[in-house]
């Protein structure tokens, strides 16, 4: 199986400071350092997803922004791929399954911001396509939303998504479960 790590919207306004920041977005971030480490270190393929938002109501991840630079510890460094994106499937109107299938990628780890959007929406795309998907459940952040005058914390979000994802779509587990599972060292990040 040809697995690439995909880094989804790991951007500045998710973050502490930010226009939207998302519940545990820090330690989400941590985890997925840790995992993007490793997997530079087993020469792993990352692809880093960057959202810019260009509808005309958008309030975050604008064009041109601090915002929707991606987050330090988690940059894209020379030789990794950069997709840029404008939905929640970050299979739409990109370049990203041209990629994968040149690449003869056929398994994505996922990880990123924020989970009832880009997260479900590229799982379920990738899974739509072909693709076995990993979701690294620690390394994801999602926030608090509202229905029929109802909140539902961003804990409860996060975990109804991620169990709607599996099984059917995805195998979610820890990024330490994962790293162990792939034989990588995990390096615990400062």
């Amino acid at each position: 199986m040809n697995t690439a790590l995909l880094m989804l919207e790991l951007q500045n306004d998710y973050f502490p400071n930010g226009r939207i920041p998302l519940e545990k977005s820090l330690d989400a971030c941590a985890k997925a350092e840790t995992v993007l480490l490793a997997c530079r270190e087993k020469k792993i393929p990352v692809i880093h997803i960057q959202h810019i938002s260009t509808q005309p109501d958008a309030t975050y991840l604008l064009p041109c922004t601090k915002g929707a630079e991606f987050y330090s510890t988690v940059h894209p460094i020379k030789n990794e791929t950069v997709v840029k994106k404008h939905y929640p499937n970050s299979f739409k109107d990109t370049v990203l399954l041209n990629h994968l299938i040149k690449n003869q990628i056929n398994h994505l780890v996922i990880c990123g911001m924020m989970t009832q959007s880009a997260i479900d929406a590229t799982v379920r795309a990738a899974y739509d396509l072909g693709f076995s998907c990993t979701v690294l459940h620690d390394a994801c952040a999602a926030r608090q939303l509202e229905f029929n005058h109802t909140a539902i914390s961003a804990q409860n979000v996060h975990y109804a998504f991620l169990a709607a994802l599996q099984p059917n779509y995805a195998t979610v587990m820890s990024s330490e479960d994962f790293l162990q599972k792939s034989g990588a060292r995990i390096q615990a990040v400062a």
